[in-house]
């Protein structure tokens, strides 16, 4: 490995465009600037989800440096958005010439900046690569399966991924197993998390409503296929409040769930000093609520591996996941939109029944050091083949 970075080699151009994205790439670019030699970066954000503040907030928890290019796409339908991060991701490759374009996670901008890299010849790497729900009604198993397609390197999260890969008839030379940069920012984070009263104090909610001996479970939930349906969100919300005489639930409301709970007249189910609603929290506020919770019923994705890094049982109101292992030696138990599941878990967890589960292999922090590694090796001994 030389000293210094090759001047041939150009920068790695880094795609964030969702909130996902940050948490998995401030790790990345910790490594990469860290590494021996240190390896150029662009930082890119599409812009795909943004708002000022709580983008300005999650830059700062997770000490990421601000992008040098936001390409402000904004919000609009999946063909529209992914149309548009194309278009202006384009001149900035002709620009910058990068020795290659990392993407991470499944969000429309990782698919569309693969794609415009894929058909200027510039090698892609997708972190996280291989997760699969077998669910092609989530736009985010399309943009997975596509990116993996056609990427050139491929870093997994869980040995089974390079399974589903195979599957796909994907070489495994371009397969590598690293583990998880999620789990990266989890463990680097865990001193600055919030503590769990002062997130509701600023929020004017009185602390004392989670001190209880019996303490405080948490839940998030936004996919459509929970929240968009008049029947299920209501008997979602029926269990949750039936699970709240229990122990009390903090519940961080997503945008499009409220609007919803407005929209079917169903604001009575969630009218209780036991179901207490927040705001979207930040990523430090979220990890001290999660670290602290007894137990946390989510739909998300990312939830399901932070709780099993941090021990905590989680309840998954899906059908399906992507990230299996979670399952299998995590914590997380799938528990779909079945009322009488979710009554029958949560009463176990609250029983002292819920699985206890064991990290994950190389969830361990080093991830991103993993992949500079790699990386950085790979990059070098390829340079001038293209």
């Amino acid at each position: 490995m030389p000293n210094t970075w090759p001047a041939e080699l150009g920068p790695v151009i880094c795609v964030v465009g969702a909130r996902p994205n940050f948490m998995k790439m401030a790790p990345i670019l910790r490594a990469f600037a860290t590494h021996q030699p240190a390896i150029p970066t662009l930082l890119v954000h599409t812009g795909q989800h943004y708002d000022r503040d709580m983008n300005d907030k999650l830059f700062e928890d997770l000490r990421l440096p601000h992008p040098d290019i936001n390409l402000e796409v904004g919000s609009g339908s999946h063909a529209v958005q992914t149309a548009e991060v194309m278009r202006r991701f384009e001149p900035v490759v002709d620009e910058k010439k990068p020795s290659c374009v990392l993407v991470v996670g499944d969000v429309n901008s990782t698919l569309a900046c693969t794609l415009v890299a894929v058909k200027k010849g510039i090698p892609v790497v997708h972190v996280e690569a291989g997760l699969r729900s077998y669910d092609r009604g989530m736009p985010e198993e399309i943009n997975r399966v596509l990116t993996d397609q056609v990427a050139d390197l491929l870093y997994t999260t869980e040995r089974s991924a390079a399974d589903n890969l195979a599957r796909e008839g994907i070489a495994a030379e371009r397969i590598r197993f690293v583990g998880n940069v999620m789990i990266d920012s989890l463990l680097s984070n865990r001193e600055f998390a919030r503590k769990p009263a002062d997130c509701l104090n600023a929020s004017g909610i009185d602390p004392a409503l989670i001190k209880g001996k019996e303490g405080f479970g948490i839940v998030t939930m936004h996919r459509p296929s929970n929240v968009d349906h008049q029947d299920v969100l209501e008997s979602l919300l029926n269990v949750l409040r039936e699970i709240s005489e229990s122990i009390p639930l903090v519940f961080a409301l997503h945008p499009r769930t409220k609007a919803n709970i407005e929209r079917f007249d169903l604001g009575h189910l969630i009218n209780s000093a036991r179901m207490i609603m927040l705001p979207p929290q930040g990523y430090l506020e979220m990890h001290g609520l999660m670290s602290n919770a007894r137990i946390v019923l989510t739909d998300s994705g990312g939830l399901q591996e932070e709780t099993t890094a941090l021990g905590v049982p989680c309840l998954t109101m899906r059908e399906n996941t992507e990230r299996p292992i979670t399952v299998e030696q995590g914590t997380n138990t799938m528990v779909g939109r079945d009322v009488g599941a979710i009554r029958h878990h949560a009463a176990e967890v609250l029983a002292g029944r819920g699985k206890s589960g064991r990290v994950p292999e190389f969830w361990d922090g080093h991830t991103a050091e993993r992949i500079a590694a790699d990386l950085a090796g790979w990059l070098i001994e390829n340079q001038g083949r293209r």
